[in-house]
């Protein structure tokens, strides 16, 4: 945790944590990689982007192609940056990393190696449809879909 003085001499506290990255993962015919977890936080599983942190001494393009290859057992031809983001501007320090994958297809031998995560391939518009419904409620994933609409990546329904 960190602390800053506020004009009165007050503290203002943040949490120094590491930057991650997301990935809007396509295949070739036009599925988007999704994966499903319990997320304690919040209760019950979530549907979510391939997400993950960027490690001490890894750029966020490999942290990226990483955790697309751990979550999925996917590996993207093609790494796009859609943009850099503060994902919470009043209390991390961090950045959000927002990557669109194109052209993604199954690693050879790999197969998704975290422990819990269930993969979901989906048309993208069904998983835009997800994140209007509310089956996808992580905000900053959100916010990465976004990104990948306003850079035409993706068609809304």
């Amino acid at each position: 945790m960190l602390a800053e003085p506020l004009p009165d001499g007050e503290p203002y506290y943040m949490l120094e944590v590491p930057d991650y990255v997301t990935v809007v993962a396509c295949t070739p015919d036009g599925r988007m990689l999704l994966v499903r977890q319990r997320r304690p936080v919040v209760g019950h599983d979530t549907v979510e982007l391939p997400s993950g942190h960027v490690e001490p001494g890894e750029t966020p393009e490999a942290a990226a192609r990483r955790e697309l290859l751990e979550e999925t057992g996917m590996a993207a031809a093609d790494l796009e940056l859609l943009g850099v983001l503060a994902p919470d501007v009043g209390r991390l320090t961090n950045r959000m990393w927002c990557y669109f994958a194109s052209g993604v297809t199954a690693a050879a031998g790999s197969a998704p190696t975290e422990d819990g995560i269930t993969l979901i391939q989906a048309p993208a518009g069904e998983v835009l449809a997800m994140a209007l419904d509310g089956r996808m409620e992580h905000a900053l994933n959100l916010a990465a879909l976004f990104l990948a609409v306003s850079r035409r990546k993706l068609t809304p329904p």
